[in-house]
C-alpha cells in the first residue's frame, strides 16, 4: 500500500451531528495532523464521508472513523473481517445504541436511573443516536409519556427507551480508553445542542466522588468496547452520580488538543498489537 492507504479518515455525515458538524469535523482532522506528525508521514491522511466509504469502501490498513450508519458499519466490519483496525469499533459503536446500551448499564450494574420517576421521564429514541431536539423528549407525567410514545411510532421509531429525570448537578465528561478523562458542568459556559440542559438548572457543585465517577467511566467505554467516547452523569444533592448518556467519539471541544493527541496515541497502540 502507498502511504495514503495505510490511515483513512471516515468523516460522520452530518445528520449524525445535530448542531455539531463544524466540531465533529475539527476532532477528526485534529486527530488525523496529530497521526501523521507522530508517524512522520508526508502526507495528509485522506478523509472521506461516511457515506461514500459506504458506497465504495476505499482500502487501508487503519481506519480513523466517526461514522455510524449502517451501511458505513456494515463496510467498516468487512474490512475489520479482513485484519484492519477501525477507532473507534464497529463494534463499539453499534453498542452505543441507545436500547442495547441501556441493557449493556443496567446489567452490569453502572449507576443510572429508574425507568420512570417523580420529576418526570425522558423518552430516547433507541435504534440509533439522537439525529435531532425530537429524538430526546422530556415528558413531565404519565400522559405526556404516552403521547411521546405515540408519536416516535408515527415516525417509525418503534424502539426506544425511558429514564427518570433526576434533579442535580449535569455533568459532560470525555474520554479516550484509560489515558484520558476531562469533565465539566454544563451551565459553567459551553455549547448545548439541543438546550436539555436547562432543565437542570445551574450547577450546584455538589461534592462528589471522582474517581468513581472517573472509574465507572473507564468500565463502559470497555463494556461497549469504545476508545474515544463521551456522555452525561448527574450529580443529585447526596452526591450520587447517574449516568445518563454515553455515546461514540464526541467533538471533545473543551480539550480538543489533548484528545487529539491521546487518541492518535491509542490508535498506534493498538495498531502495534
Amino acid at each position: 500500500m502507498s502511504e495514503q492507504e495505510i490511515i483513512i479518515a471516515v468523516r460522520r455525515a452530518p445528520r449524525f451531528s445535530p448542531n455539531s458538524v463544524d466540531r465533529d469535523d475539527a476532532i477528526l482532522h485534529a486527530v488525523c495532523e496529530a497521526l501523521r506528525r507522530k508517524l512522520s508521514l508526508t502526507d495528509p491522511i485522506p478523509v472521506i464521508d461516511e457515506d461514500d466509504f459506504a458506497k465504495s469502501p476505499t482500502a487501508a490498513r487503519v481506519y480513523v472513523t466517526m461514522a455510524r450508519s449502517a451501511a458505513a458499519l456494515q463496510a467498516l466490519g468487512r474490512r475489520t473481517a479482513e485484519g484492519a483496525l477501525c477507532v473507534n469499533s464497529v463494534a463499539g459503536v453499534n453498542h452505543c445504541q441507545r436500547a442495547l446500551l441501556d441493557k449493556l448499564m443496567r446489567c452490569h450494574h453502572i449507576p443510572m436511573p429508574d425507568r420512570q420517576g417523580e420529576h418526570g421521564t425522558w423518552l430516547k429514541r433507541g435504534d440509533a443516536a439522537a439525529q435531532s431536539k425530537s429524538d430526546v423528549v422530556f415528558c413531565p407525567d404519565g400522559e405526556a409519556l404516552l403521547k411521546a410514545i405515540a408519536a416516535f411510532k408515527a415516525r417509525g421509531i418503534n424502539e426506544y427507551v425511558t429514564s427518570a429525570h433526576v434533579e442535580g448537578d449535569l455533568v459532560k465528561f470525555y474520554g479516550v480508553g484509560r489515558r484520558l478523562f476531562h469533565y465539566y458542568y454544563s451551565t459553567d459556559g459551553g455549547f448545548s445542542k439541543f438546550g436539555d440542559e436547562r432543565r437542570n438548572g445551574t450547577a450546584q457543585h455538589y461534592p462528589f466522588d471522582e474517581d468513581a465517577l472517573r472509574e465507572d467511566a473507564f468500565r463502559l467505554a470497555e463494556l461497549t468496547g469504545v476508545t474515544a467516547y463521551g456522555g452525561d452523569a448527574i450529580i443529585d444533592e447526596q452526591g450520587r452520580y447517574f449516568f445518563i448518556d454515553f455515546n461514540d467519539w464526541p467533538s471533545f471541544s473543551r480539550c480538543r488538543e489533548e484528545a487529539a493527541k491521546t487518541i492518535a496515541e491509542e490508535i498506534i497502540a493498538q495498531g502495534r498489537q
